[in-house]
């Protein structure tokens, strides 16, 4: 099987804590630490089976979060749902949910670190 292009991203946080309670809030998910030296990392549930990548959280000496340089997509089944989950876990929603044509449904939220990510459904999931 081949995979896609991009297989693994990494989310710069300044508050691991504060960062971890925000993701496991708003996709309803529970990151397990990656053993990483010189570094505090905590992944996204992943299997090695399943098509696309995966990521962490990642807490650096000498390497800020924020930006938006690089945009991170999250899959989900309905961008409404997670993007109602943004604000009360301390987040922001900077573009709410939008229709993409063809390509589905997306959004842009804010994460509690400062880091823009995308919210991203196919057409096929609810709209």
């Amino acid at each position: 099987m081949k995979s896609n292009a991009i297989t693994w991203c990494e989310i710069y946080v300044q508050d691991m804590e504060r960062a971890k309670r925000f993701y496991e809030t708003v996709f309803q998910m529970k990151l397990e630490q990656l053993e990483s030296p010189g570094m505090e990392m905590w992944a996204f549930p992943m299997s090695m089976d399943a098509v696309g990548g995966s990521g962490a959280l990642v807490q650096m000496d000498g390497v800020k979060s924020g930006g938006s340089g690089t945009i991170p997509y999250f899959s989900c089944d309905d961008v409404a749902v997670q993007e109602a989950r943004v604000v009360p876990a301390g987040g922001q929603v900077f573009k709410p949910k939008m229709s993409i044509g063809q390509y589905g449904f997306m959004a842009l939220i804010v994460d509690t670190e400062g880091n823009t990510i995308g919210l991203h459904m196919p057409l096929t999931a609810a709209a």
